[in-house]
């Protein structure tokens, strides 16, 4: 490996001296400036190993100097080794301030030069194997949590699917649901992150349904207010087979469960939360839920027209839902519509086509 050292000094036969002195190391090559100024442009825009630079010099003192460069993005580590006169004490303790690494005296030491010199490039290429080392580690550790990520939503997808097939409802209507979610996310300025998480845990607010009785779940008429009742039971049942994960995905996924019946009147269920005390990720999936039943056909009910079912969530709006979310969702609607066109229903699907 061939180090990169820069000198700086205002007297030339110091240049000469210092750079002859480099190159009898064997194992770098110097850059020369007699110009301070000069000199730290140079360092700010090229790679460096090592810095060495006198203090007393015109325009640009060695402290600046040392100042300035550790200032420059990516700079901030970059060796100094600093030549200053016996009794400038003051003047190192400024520059150990500003970032000096080491110190050389005048007259300089031939020896001690190259000694120092070495010592600082290989303390230097060492610090820069281990932030190699970190970066690789935290590459993988990126790699490894992308992983489990993915394991993640599989598992998400596959838990919403137990749900799907005891109920008439579809795997659109769920890719639907969520993408209208992170929709309303999105207009509220919910964090990406948030966004995100809400994509992903949508899906999931229906999965208490696995506890539901089939001559209850699959009904093709009205529910008896006792069935009614059981029905309701869902919300919880989901909530109980999501909660305590240490997934932030499942944990937000059992709070949608649990209150994505709520309404903002406090007329909903399982709790008769209202307001802001409903979770802003309930309050969101509830348009997007209820919308999308509204606009999908199944066997017990024909799909309402899509104007209809606008009216109905801005009729809603303050009693069954959260006045914001609608206001956004409404403010998207060709968003919306494009997402209806991608997540089709096969049975949709086909009778588009033809």
């Amino acid at each position: 490996m061939t180090y990169k050292v820069l000198i700086v000094d205002d007297a030339e036969i110091n240049l000469i001296l210092f750079d002859a002195l480099v190159k009898r190391m064997g194992n770098s090559e110097s850059k020369t400036f007699a110009s301070a100024p000069d000199g730290l442009a140079w360092a700010m825009s090229h790679e460096v190993d090592l810095v060495i630079v006198d203090y007393m010099m015109p325009e640009l003192d060695g402290i600046e100097f040392i100042t300035q460069l550790h200032k420059t993005a990516g700079k901030e580590d970059v060796p100094i080794l600093m030549i200053t006169a016996n009794d400038q004490k003051q003047v190192r303790y400024r520059a150990l301030d500003a970032g000096a690494t080491d110190f050389l005296t005048k007259p300089v030491d031939k020896v001690e030069f190259m000694a120092r010199a070495n010592n600082m490039l290989l303390l230097g290429a060492s610090r820069k194997a281990l932030a190699n080392r970190a970066e690789w580690l935290a590459s993988e550790v990126r790699k490894a949590t992308t992983e489990i990520v993915q394991r993640e939503r599989e598992t998400v997808i596959r838990l919403s699917k137990a749900a799907e097939y005891r109920d008439p409802e579809t795997g659109a209507h769920i890719l639907r649901m969520a993408h209208y979610s992170e929709l309303i996310a999105k207009g509220m300025g919910l964090s990406l992150a948030d966004q995100e998480l809400l994509l992903q845990a949508a899906p999931m607010h229906d999965i208490g349904k696995v506890g539901i009785a089939d001559q209850i779940l699959l009904k093709p008429g009205r529910l008896t207010p006792e069935e009614f009742e059981v029905m309701k039971l869902h919300a919880i049942y989901g909530y109980e087979i999501l909660k305590g994960s240490e997934s932030k995905v499942l944990q937000a996924g059992a709070e949608i469960a649990r209150a994505h019946h709520e309404k903002f009147d406090g007329s909903g269920y399982p709790r008769g939360l209202s307001g802001e005390d409903i979770p802003i990720f309930s309050r969101i999936v509830a348009v997007a839920d209820v919308f999308d039943a509204l606009t999908s056909e199944r066997p017990y009910k024909k799909a309402w027209p899509l104007e209809r079912a606008a009216e109905h969530i801005k009729e809603s709006a303050g009693s069954h839902f959260d006045p914001r979310c609608v206001d956004v969702f409404m403010a998207q609607w060709e968003q919306v519509l494009e997402i209806r066109h991608r997540f089709q229903d096969q049975e949709e699907a086909r009778h588009a086509i033809n």
